[in-house]
Parts: C-alpha cells; structure tokens; sequence
C-alpha cells in the first residue's frame, strides 16, 4: 500500500486527501471480512465503485475500484480516510436532489454543472496522482 497526497485547485473547495493506492494483497487483506457495495458511477475517466469493507480484525476500509473501458478487472484501488469518503458519498446523494429539481425546472439539452460532475472532477485529480504510484 502506497500514500499519496491530493491537492485540489481552490475552486473545488476540497480539502488536501491523503490516499492510499491498495495492490492486490492489500485489498484482499482489507476485504477479508467482507464488503459492502455502496454506489457506481460511470465517468469518461473510468467505471468507479464505491464500497466499504472490513478485514478479519475488524477495521473498516472506504474503498474505491477504478475500471477502465471494457476490462473485468480493476486498475486501481483507492483507500480514503472516513471524511474524505464522506464527501464522496454527500455529493452523489446531493445529485439525487439535484436532478429531481432540476429535470422538474428545466429540460435543457445543455446539462448543468452538478454535484455529480463536480465528484467525477475530484475523482479525475486523484486518478491523475494515482497513476505516479506503482502497486
């Protein structure tokens, strides 16, 4: 498991993430106990899950798979301290409510700048950090 720091341009109003870069034994070790699948989303970077899972002693990890086009398996997996995770999860829940009011108002061809696409954003800096990490 490798760490790396992400900071976010000022606009984002995201606070430095300090993340972890799992190998394969890293993340069978942290989802021994199991795991629990907590959303998806689908970017032009990339297919990422969302999940959390516990290894045989009990400690939980907030975890992210990253696949890229059409492959099975995954190119990388990120670990995230509990905050940080956090964010992640209150921006795709913001989402939600953001397109029923949105989809009601107006049916623009032009979507908006939303809470998803700010999270596919966050999502791009750190794919970009990550890929200077060897497993």
């Amino acid at each position: 498991m490798q760490s790396f720091v992400v900071s976010f341009h000022k606009e984002d109003n995201v606070d430095t993430m300090q993340i972890q870069k799992l190998n394969e034994a890293d993340y069978q070790k942290a989802t021994e106990g199991g795991t629990r699948h907590l959303f998806e989303l689908d970017t032009n970077i990339g297919f990422f899950i969302f999940f959390d899972a516990e290894d045989v002693d009990g400690t939980v990890s907030h975890l992210i798979l990253q696949y890229e086009e059409e492959s099975e398996d995954p190119s990388a997996c990120y670990s995230f301290a509990m905050k940080d995770f956090y964010e992640f999860m209150a921006l795709y829940l913001n989402d939600l409510e953001f397109n029923e009011e949105t989809s009601v108002e107006e049916e623009e061809e032009e979507e908006t700048y939303g809470p998803i696409h700010h999270l596919a954003h966050l999502l791009y800096h750190i794919v970009e950090e990550g890929q200077a990490i060897e497993e």
